[in-house]
């Protein structure tokens, strides 16, 4: 059974995070031929003052403009 696990900070609206995951188990059913009933999909969404990137976090870049 296959498991795709998306992070991404967070903001995407539900209607969006729904589209997410139908192309992703669309795709990945039919690259591998997997049922997409056995597909599962879960997207994690990180606030951006706790994730970072080159040592400032998102949020601290965001305010920066």
């Amino acid at each position: 059974m296959p498991f795709i696990n998306v992070k991404q900070l967070s903001g995407r609206s539900e209607e969006q995070r729904a589209e997410i995951a139908r192309e992703l188990t669309a795709t990945y059913a039919r690259i591998t031929g997997v049922s997409p009933e056995n597909i599962w999909v879960a997207i994690e969404e990180i606030p951006a003052e706790n994730w970072s990137s080159a040592g400032e976090t998102f949020a601290a870049k965001r305010a920066k403009g």
